[in-house]
């Protein structure tokens, strides 16, 4: 069984989607971001940059136990694993894997940005807010216009599906209107509506936050003040 140190993000949810996507059997261990559980020692060993999620998968490629941090990493090991949702051929995996770096750099940085400013910033600042939330429909624009004459975003579903569809859930703090995009939005549905995502998504979801609910100050600033720029 794969251990699983997760909490509710995007990030979070593209692995709990893609374990109920392929049945994988998992256990999932709360690392509460706002409560400086990332910062933890034991938790370092295995996500050195003190991000979550992480996983530990007990019968790794070799038979051997194996650690594995970063998101995107993830989803490639664990469709390497099943043999799911990762084409075999080189030009489909390629294709998707151009789509999975597309969310890694560009979707979840950006639209992080585009949360902080307009959410989390303990003042607002102008040109930063006009910055990501500008990016933000641009990347919206990129999706919908890709998804103009295919399902997804690489062929068949897949872990680039898995990874954008969560970080385009909270649209409205990012300033977008989903539906100018109508393309992006029959996408979205259809991923939404899948039964494996509907749960990956209940994963934890008693600890997240509802819509307009604030942060307190202790968990701002250990997410975004000093706390989290300390050398470990």
């Amino acid at each position: 069984m794969i251990d699983l140190y997760t909490w509710p993000t995007p990030n979070g949810h593209k692995i709990h989607i893609m374990l109920e996507e392929t049945g994988l059997l998992y256990k999932v261990i709360a690392v509460n971001i706002g409560a400086g559980e990332q910062f933890e020692a034991d938790f370092l060993k295995i996500s050195p940059n003190n991000k979550m999620p992480a996983l530990v998968d007990p019968d790794g490629p070799d038979g051997q136990p194996i650690s594995l941090f970063e998101s995107g990493a993830m989803l490639i090991y664990l469709a390497e694993k099943t043999g799911q949702f990762l084409p075999s051929d080189a030009r489909g995996r390629y294709e998707v894997l151009c789509w999975l770096m597309f969310q890694m750099g560009g979707v979840g940085p950006m639209l992080g940005q585009a949360h902080h400013f307009r959410a989390y910033a303990p003042e607002p600042i102008p040109y930063a807010v006009d910055r990501y939330t500008n990016e933000a429909g641009r990347l919206y624009g990129v999706i919908d216009k890709r998804l103009a004459d295919r399902d997804y975003l690489a062929g068949d579903y897949s872990i680039a599906d898995m990874a954008t569809m969560p970080w385009l859930r909270s649209y409205e703090r990012q300033g977008v209107d989903i539906d100018e995009f109508s393309n992006l939005k029959r996408w979205f549905d259809a991923i939404n509506a899948r039964p494996a995502v509907q749960r990956g998504l209940e994963v934890l979801k008693e600890h997240q936050r509802k819509p307009g609910e604030q942060i307190d100050d202790k968990a701002r600033e250990i997410m975004f003040g000093a706390e989290q720029y300390k050398r470990r």
